[in-house]
């Protein structure tokens, strides 16, 4: 299958090393009264970025940090101290909003469980103690295989997580060394069944277009991940990203640059198996056992749903406005020390950018995007665009703009024909 190169099978919701420009924020976080409007009635979820990881993968971009490169005040006991202190910054600038209580939580990084679950559980008791969590909420933490264990596991369940994204990228020894993971394809099996013998839910994310992996060892990952019969599966095409190891050995000619013709037949060979052992795709990089396995702060992500981002660089969107944190730990921790919310800058979103956003984001989900949403100009394109095989036609015919495979694999077209020039 020939790709175009705007295909996008990257991962949201990251925090990545290089923010936008933006404009400064209040000192105290407030926010403007338009975006707390009628925020009780919407959905509120908390990510909290851990910025600590054992070793630095070559491939990575993340506002992450090794132990070595952080002092004592930016270690870990700084930042729980820290992130506990951006939740009553957070709690004091959406309380003219009334929140309701929080839908979903997730511990991203980094790797979150170099922290015990009683410090992880300290954090999501932060966040239970100001909102709540609505029942069943969904609470997930990501995790490298090897730092979980039975009683890892146990631990997690104890204080209150459902759920547990493994980072196992790949089955394949030589493909995990290239991306500088620390983890055995055994210690994968492990993992799971630690988690699950916890009553967690498991999530598996995986990388595709690593140089050197061949498509054959891209169906053992793919073989090996169903095998786990994990609830979840990401899978998501290598970018090789500016400033990393992985982008200077590509520039210095040591291994070659991901291919967009073999991410895209990665991509198809990932939806067959996938989809032969009953995995159902819901977002362009994700599938889930069932509806009720989706990874629902994800979704509330690419719904435009409310959330506070807290730890360094981490994210936050509310009412149409966005921030980003200041990035490095220290600088964080400086700030909150000093009593000021660690808002490095934001974008407050026009009627232009919100719309653009809605396309952009709902064209990705397997339920679609409602054609009468579309302005005008999108609605005039469905017609072509099922014609030429990018939106399923039944889906159509009942109001729903929905990607075919091939669409998926040329989203970035889907959406610039869709919106206005």
């Amino acid at each position: 299958m020939t790709a175009s190169t705007q295909f996008t099978g990257g991962r949201i919701g990251g925090m990545p090393s290089t923010f936008p420009p933006g404009e400064p924020a209040p000192e105290d976080g407030a926010l403007p009264p338009a975006a707390l409007e009628g925020m009780r009635s919407r959905h509120f979820s908390v990510y909290l970025h851990v910025p600590f990881c054992r070793v630095r993968c070559g491939y990575c971009d993340f506002n992450t940090y090794t132990l070595p490169e952080l002092d004592d005040g930016a270690a870990p006991e700084g930042y729980l101290a820290a992130a506990g202190a951006e939740l009553e910054v957070a709690a004091r600038a959406l309380s003219p909003g009334s929140p309701g209580p929080v839908s979903t939580v997730f511990v991203g990084g980094g790797t979150p469980t170099m922290l015990a679950p009683a410090a992880l559980g300290s954090l999501l008791a932060g966040v239970r103690d100001r909102w709540g969590l609505v029942p069943g909420a969904e609470v997930t933490t990501e995790a490298n295989p090897d730092t979980i264990t039975p009683a890892v596991a146990e631990q997690l369940a104890a204080q209150g997580f459902t759920r547990v994204s493994l980072g196992m990228q790949s089955a394949v020894p030589h493909v995990l060394r290239t991306l500088d993971r620390t983890h055995d394809p055994a210690g994968v099996a492990r993992a799971v069944t630690a988690v699950r013998g916890a009553g967690l839910q498991v999530s598996l994310d995986l990388i595709y277009g690593t140089p050197g992996e061949s498509l054959e060892d891209w169906r053992s990952s793919l073989e090996a991940a169903v095998a786990l019969e994990p609830d979840h599966v990401s899978a998501y095409a290598l970018v090789v990203e500016p400033g990393t190891r992985l982008h200077g050995q590509v520039r210095r000619g040591e291994v070659p640059a991901p291919d967009d013709d073999d991410e895209a037949d990665k991509y198809e060979l990932a939806d067959e198996v996938l989809a032969a052992a009953g995995y159902g795709w819901y977002e362009i990089s994700n599938w889930a056992r069932s509806p009720e396995h989706r990874c629902a702060h994800n979704v509330a992500y690419w719904s435009g749903a409310d959330w506070w981002g807290i730890g360094p660089g981490a994210h936050s969107h509310v009412g149409g406005v966005r921030w980003w944190n200041v990035k490095h730990p220290r600088a964080y921790a400086d700030r909150i020390g000093q009593g000021l919310a660690p808002v490095h800058a934001r974008e407050v979103l026009d009627a232009e950018q919100r719309y653009a956003e809605r396309v952009l984001l709902g064209v990705r989900l397997g339920d679609g995007l409602p054609v009468d949403d579309l302005r005008p100009v999108g609605r005039t394109a469905v017609a072509g665009l099922v014609a030429d095989g990018l939106l399923d036609g039944r889906a159509a015919v009942r109001g729903r703009a929905v990607l075919t495979l091939r669409g998926r694999l040329l989203a970035d077209t889907v959406v610039h024909r869709l919106l206005p020039g």
